[in-house]
């Protein structure tokens, strides 16, 4: 490496998931072509533990990977791709990979993970008291094996020092825009995700999914039938008193069983749920209607038009008039 180039590997092994590799590489490949006068080149490497080739879970066979003992000194940028939770669980028992990220993280720029990728890093010790995230289907698993992580399962990536994690996938690309701009500033992240095509730029902190659907899901397979019902009235009208004791009242129980109750049912507070339910009904009256902000405050069961705005910034990152004019069809 030299001052003309960032050296950045890409941390490959059977099953990797197709896109945890290549859309990260390609907002780098594309950065080069964007990049303003006298910023570094990327140079991109993919690597494995034995090098060689590797097949991704579609079947594709990639070659010509590099060995990690024969990557070169200095490395500005380590990116561990995810794959299946056996791929990953074998990475992590693998007596080359993790000593190798442990010597790499004292004099290595920034580490990263895309998708369950963080599952090498936790086991590596490297996510040990950070904030961290993974896709959503494997948070519980990260959390169960790795209780020093300070896990956010709802982030689309996630920064704490030197270390980055990133949720499912596409996240991998959210992540790397992130790292870019961080690099050569907000028109270069844009100028390479309007090469990508990409609709919109997501922020760290926007949900990984529809809180409504996985509430949909767990209330469906795990949740009693009376708070079947109170989550489907919640969620179809978010409205009116939807404090605890309000909720626990219309289920009769007490306040203190029924939020015990909720949260091993759904897995979410109460109150949690309730605030996520109004922001979801907010989102979906911003795309089908053309009602005014005050008026879609008022109808998803928030006291204000401000407090609309300070949800969907809390959760989203962005204004609700943003969120219309990106998402909105009928503009």
């Amino acid at each position: 490496m030299n001052n003309n180039t960032r050296t950045t590997v890409f941390i490959t092994l059977n099953g990797v998931q197709s896109l945890d590799l290549s859309g990260p590489m390609e907002v780098f490949a594309v950065a080069n072509q964007h990049r303003p006068h006298g910023m570094p080149a990327y140079h991109l490497i993919v690597a494995s533990p034995q090098g060689g080739s590797i097949t991704t879970n579609a079947g594709l066979e990639i070659h010509g990977v590099c060995a990690l003992r024969d990557l070169p000194t200095e490395i500005d940028t380590i990116i561990v791709t995810g794959g299946s939770e056996a791929a990953m669980r074998e990475a992590a028992a693998e007596n080359i990979l993790l000593p190798w990220l442990q010597a790499r993280s004292k004099n290595t720029r920034r580490i990263a993970s895309v998708c369950t990728g963080a599952l090498v890093l936790a086991a590596a010790g490297l996510l040990n008291g950070r904030r961290a995230t993974t896709h959503w289907n494997s948070c519980a698993l990260l959390q169960k094996l790795f209780p020093e992580v300070k896990l956010d399962a709802d982030a689309i990536f996630t920064a704490d020092g030197p270390i980055y994690t990133s949720a499912g996938v596409t996240a991998g690309i959210d992540l790397c825009l992130s790292l870019l701009e961080a690099d050569g500033g907000p028109a270069l992240s844009l100028a390479v995700a309007r090469e990508l095509v990409l609709y919109m730029r997501r922020a760290g902190g926007q949900s990984q999914y529809s809180h409504t659907l996985q509430t949909q899901i767990s209330s469906q397979t795990q949740a009693s039938p009376r708070l079947q019902q109170l989550l489907s009235d919640i969620l179809a009208q978010p409205t009116g008193d939807l404090r605890t004791p309000a909720l626990a009242a219309r289920v009769c129980m007490s306040e203190r069983t029924f939020s015990r109750i909720f949260q091993q049912e759904t897995g979410s507070t109460p109150a949690r749920f309730v605030e996520a339910a109004r922001l979801e009904f907010a989102k979906n009256l911003l795309v089908t209607t053309t009602w005014p902000l005050a008026r879609i405050a008022d109808r998803s069961g928030y006291n204000s038009l401000d407090t609309l705005h300070r949800s969907f910034m809390k959760h989203l990152g962005i204004t609700p008039g943003f969120f219309r004019e990106r998402f909105g069809g009928l503009g």
